[in-house]
């Protein structure tokens, strides 16, 4: 009887009774052919953890101008761009180019292209940052070259993967957004490095909020949120939020970024940046709240520490929008714009970045040698949460006495700020050669061959 009574159920309460689709925990599944040799995403992500340090360092040299910096080349402007493309943008091409072809379910075109940018890339930044913080803008003009032509051939490869890909709607959408923004992001850069070279007169003012904008919260803002609803799915063993939701969320982020364009130009006064701010405020909600909901339903209840530094990010990303919509209101307040930039770069993405980093290097490591020695080490075994509870404790301290800067427009606190957070950048890095140690180790045990 049982048996006829389940040939007359509907079919929807069957698809119900199905796990889902796509969840995380089935993610990895049949990605080890479309994984990357361990050597490229980790080169990527090494460079990031030394330019990590080499931020700090610099905010440290431009410490007595931090609080009420409006701009100019220099120190602070050279630990910006240390921040930016030495560290974000440099980990968002090694995962996007690891994370993406495993998402979209295709292998990338060229290896080789991606070590050519590697090395076009790595040298050029580090150029670029020396240039700025000499004050060298001829340096600055020749150090963007490579810099440019790396990121034009990220571009091509990410947008080859993006056309061809199949399933993750969602993050396709995201991918693309995040590819036009860096165009963007780049061209305006561009145009300011020729002005500060006498070699144009573009409206600088300008062209800076497009490239902040288009930067922060498009580029890397977008690639962050697009690879959240990979990663943490796949951390926390949940399925991925469904396609509608982050569409919705897609839409909200583009009509925020378009929104923004008019103002930047000085088509629109700041206080229409509000009903930017408006969408970018509700795309956050509802992106942080899918990102409850798939922690809610995951296997994996206990994410340890690096769940503490994303949830920071999140809460952070709220204190920007706030910072944001003052801003709008109150644009000639001292120090407010800095404050703003120091609470998307530092307390948002540098906390999210380093959240998900600390987890993701020792999970690409674990998978590569999964295939590769009889007993591959486990994640956690890889780890030194020693010097990751430094990294955590020592991250918060420098947020902390950096508000206490702008609040108090205290050079001191801005050098202590830079100091803990040199502290905590070599705690991280300590963190990242233990990982490389131990697979090392791993690997001569096995007499396995390097990746």
């Amino acid at each position: 009887m049982s048996s006829a009574l389940a040939q007359k159920a509907p079919a929807a309460d069957v698809a119900r009774a199905q796990p889902p689709r796509f969840a995380g925990a089935s993610f990895p599944r049949g990605a080890h052919g479309r994984l990357l040799p361990l050597s490229v995403p980790m080169r990527f992500f090494g460079a990031a953890v030394a330019f990590h340090v080499l931020a700090w360092i610099a905010l440290a040299f431009g410490a007595p101008h931090v609080p009420r910096y409006a701009g100019g080349i220099g120190w602070p402007l050279a630990a910006l761009h240390a921040l930016t493309l030495g560290v974000f943008v440099m980990a968002a091409i090694g995962a996007s180019l690891q994370l993406m072809p495993v998402a979209t379910r295709q292998a990338l075109v060229s290896r080789r292209a991606v070590s050519a940018l590697w090395w076009l890339y790595t040298p050029g930044v580090a150029a670029l940052v020396v240039a700025i913080g000499m004050q060298r803008p001829l340096w600055m003009a020749g150090a963007a070259v490579p810099v440019a032509a790396a990121l034009i051939l990220y571009m091509a490869l990410l947008a080859r993967n993006l056309a061809g890909a199949r399933g993750m709607a969602g993050v396709r959408t995201m991918g693309w957004l995040a590819l036009a923004a860096l165009a963007l992001a780049l061209l305006s850069a561009l145009g300011m490095v020729a002005t500060w070279a006498g070699w144009g007169a573009w409206p600088r003012p300008g062209l800076l909020m497009l490239h902040i904008t288009m930067a922060v919260f498009g580029f890397m803002g977008l690639l962050a949120l697009g690879l959240s609803n990979v990663l943490v799915p796949m951390f926390a063993l949940a399925p991925v939020p469904q396609e509608r939701t982050q569409a919705a969320i897609a839409a909200l982020c583009a009509l925020a970024l378009a929104l923004t364009v008019p103002v930047a130009l000085q088509s629109w006064p700041p206080q229409a940046l509000a009903w930017a701010i408006a969408s970018a405020a509700a795309a956050t909600a509802w992106h942080v709240a899918s990102m409850h909901c798939v922690l809610r339903q995951g296997l994996r209840r206990e994410l340890g520490g690096s769940f503490r530094l994303v949830r920071l990010a999140w809460t952070m990303l709220g204190v920007t929008w706030a910072l944001a919509a003052w801003w709008a209101f109150d644009p000639a307040r001292d120090g407010l714009a800095t404050a703003l930039i120091a609470s998307a770069l530092l307390g948002w993405l540098a906390s999210f970045l380093f959240g998900i980093l600390q987890r993701i290097v020792p999970f690409l490591v674990a998978m590569h040698l999964g295939g590769t020695v009889r007993r591959a080490p486990t994640p956690s075994s890889l780890t030194d949460e020693r010097a990751l509870s430094w990294h955590r404790r020592v991250h918060g301290a420098a947020l902390g006495l950096l508000a206490l800067a702008f609040a108090l427009d205290s050079a001191a606190a801005a050098l202590a700020a830079a100091l803990a957070g040199t502290l905590g950048a070599l705690a991280f890095a300590a963190f990242f050669v233990t990982v490389l140690r131990r697979t090392a180790r791993a690997r001569a045990a096995a007499g396995a061959p390097r990746a």
